[in-house]
């Protein structure tokens, strides 16, 4: 009696801290570490974001959780490691915005958006042109600039979603062509900026635009979203500055193989979001300019479909595509 007392005490014990786990670790995954492949380089906000929620899920659910970047090709090598491995959920990919862009941007890509499903897009962040102090104005003078002389705007090579936006703003829609001037990458383009030797530059806000417009070392003329941005409340939406409905977002999300198995998809997809919701997750991707987005899997997957129809439109109309 004394023995059958003893195990039935141990085994509730035990069901009590296996009550505290992990849902994922209670049900056998992951049953080996964890890797979640980048496909930019380290310091980039995808490779941030990435570090951040593998942090966290490594704490939760007691396993290794490894980075991996596999920077080139606008995030394609990354794309196809992920396909390539074992869709058994541990191996993830930290893709942004541009594993639905390249669905229309790249003739060759050597996979389909299809092959994914996405777990969670975990943060965004809305686009943003902005100046020099001493450029124009509003986003409104800089339009009446446009009609007098040819302007220019610097950002990331022609198959950056900033280029994108930009180059669909101010030849589709305001009518009023610029002309874009590559940089290697956000910092040289703000830097161009900085220095006034371009009219404007665009970019994610979250891609260091933030100090300096605090700073009063650029001027803010618009951000790609519904309403004014918290880091930045004194620059107006594109809405404002008389084009409504225009909105874009820069965003990182994670994504598995589709062949993934629902049951694991499912407990990643709430691992990711966990991470999401803890305060110093929150705070740091805050101070980014980024925005967590707490979403179900099946929304994430709905996003991430409409994602792909709202760049195709716009890489469509102006044209462009990597072979």
């Amino acid at each position: 009696m004394r023995l059958r007392m003893c195990g039935a005490i141990l085994l509730g014990i035990a069901l009590g801290a296996g009550g505290l786990a992990s849902p994922a670790s209670s049900q056998g995954f992951p049953s080996k570490p964890i890797t979640i492949v980048v496909g930019f380089a380290p310091g980039g906000f995808a490779d941030v974001i990435a570090r951040l929620v593998g942090q966290k899920m490594s704490e939760r659910l007691g396993k290794p959780v490894i980075i991996e970047n596999k920077p080139g090709a606008g995030g394609n090598i990354a794309h196809r490691a992920v396909l390539a491995a074992a869709p058994d959920g541990h191996t993830i990919v930290a893709a942004t915005t541009s594993i639905a862009i390249n669905e229309s941007l790249f003739k060759n890509r050597g996979y389909t958006a299809t092959e994914f499903t996405a777990l969670s897009i975990s943060a965004t962040t809305p686009e943003f042109i902005g100046n020099h102090p001493n450029g124009a104005a509003s986003l409104k003078e800089l339009l009446a600039t446009a009609a007098q002389r040819p302007i220019n705007f610097a950002s990331p090579g022609a198959g950056s979603a900033s280029y994108i936006v930009t180059e669909y703003f101010f030849r589709i829609l305001a009518k009023a062509p610029a002309t874009h001037i590559p940089y290697a990458g956000g910092a040289p383009a703000i830097n161009a900026a900085l220095a006034n030797q371009v009219d404007m530059v665009s970019g994610a806000l979250a891609g260091g635009f933030v100090p300096h417009v605090v700073g009063g070392r650029l001027r803010g003329l618009a951000v790609a979203s519904e309403k004014r941005n918290p880091a930045i409340p004194g620059v107006p939406t594109y809405g404002e500055g008389g084009f409504p409905g225009f909105t874009a977002s820069a965003w990182t999300g994670f994504f598995v193989s589709s062949k993934t198995p629902p049951e694991v998809v499912a407990a990643l997809h709430e691992e990711v979001v966990a991470a999401l919701k803890m305060t110093d997750v929150a705070s740091k991707l805050a101070a980014l300019g980024f925005e967590p987005l707490i979403e179900s899997q099946a929304d994430a997957q709905a996003r991430f479909r409409a994602e792909i129809d709202k760049w195709t439109k716009m890489v469509d109309a102006i044209g462009v595509q990597i072979n």
